[in-house]
């Protein structure tokens, strides 16, 4: 029966509370066959050792067998007859391929989404910024919050889903730009995101006053379905440069004359005369 990778996959997702990424797998693969190893060195050294009773003594005049170092992937300190291989499931065990590719587990964790999606049990194979997970559906989420004696979530306002959005695209960005370019007041807005866990602090600006700088956390990818900062939708208006020109012009606005804005010469002559010519009343 051939190895079934699928059903391995599957029962790890099962077996896991935390994000499950490609390399997690592979290092599970990895160490299985380091342990295969460990458990065919030490049968190899109980066969050569012969059958022997525990306690038994060597016959006189030959020396002891000395203590063999730890073999790998096996505890050092626990005994070797509890690694014994036990009868075991071909599926699962035997003829384990000893690299499996990135390639080879998406395509089996896009079909074990696909059979979820299909099996509408409630539950989801998403693929998160550190690996796949299963989830509950979202129309299950009032069971869920009611089980855990969670208040319902709070929608954030339209204001902080604009400083949200600031940031994201602009990250590390200070609360100073974040006002020059949303025209008004952040902080209400940084506060809440902070307390949601959507923004955190990364650092200071080389800027008088060193302010801090903002940028999104893992847990806005998961509030946004995100893998990757990558797959921000692309701004179709501005460019990142003329988003950097802009912020810069916003935050130094620089101030026009009256030939600047277009007036006609004569007016600013007759402008400049009646200025001059003007005497106050006695």
């Amino acid at each position: 029966m051939a190895f079934n990778l699928k059903k391995v996959v599957r029962a790890l997702l099962l077996s896991s509370s935390q994000p499950l990424a490609i390399k997690d797998i592979q290092a599970a693969v990895t160490r299985f066959h380091e342990q295969k190893s460990a458990m065919a060195a030490l049968l190899d050294e109980a066969a050569a050792a012969g059958p022997a009773e525990g306690g038994a003594t060597p016959p006189t005049g030959e020396a002891a067998p000395e203590a063999s170092a730890p073999t790998p992937g096996i505890p050092a300190d626990e005994p070797a007859e509890i690694f014994a291989e036990a009868p075991q499931d071909p599926e699962l065990y035997e003829d384990v391929p000893a690299m499996v590719t990135a390639a080879q587990l998406r395509d089996v964790l896009d079909e074990i989404a696909l059979e979820f999606r299909a099996a509408d049990d409630g539950l989801l194979l998403i693929e998160g910024a550190s690996g796949y997970r299963l989830v509950t559906h979202p129309r299950f989420a009032r069971w869920v919050r009611i089980l855990r004696s969670e208040p319902p979530p709070v929608k954030l306002s339209p204001s902080a889903m604009e400083t949200l959005a600031v940031v994201a695209y602009r990250q590390p960005v200070t609360r100073g730009e974040i006002e020059a370019i949303r025209g008004v007041s952040a902080e209400a807005g940084v506060t809440r995101l902070l307390e949601r866990d959507l923004v955190q602090v990364t650092g200071r600006a080389d800027l008088p006053g060193r302010p801090l700088q903002y940028g999104t956390t893992d847990r806005f990818l998961e509030f946004t379905g995100l893998k990757s900062l990558d797959e921000l939708p692309a701004s179709d208006v501005l460019s990142n440069r003329q988003l950097d020109d802009w912020l810069q012009k916003a935050m130094n606005p620089t101030h026009l004359s009256d030939a600047q804005m277009g007036l006609p010469e004569e007016q600013l002559a007759l402008e400049a005369t009646h200025v001059t010519t003007a005497e106050p009343a006695a």
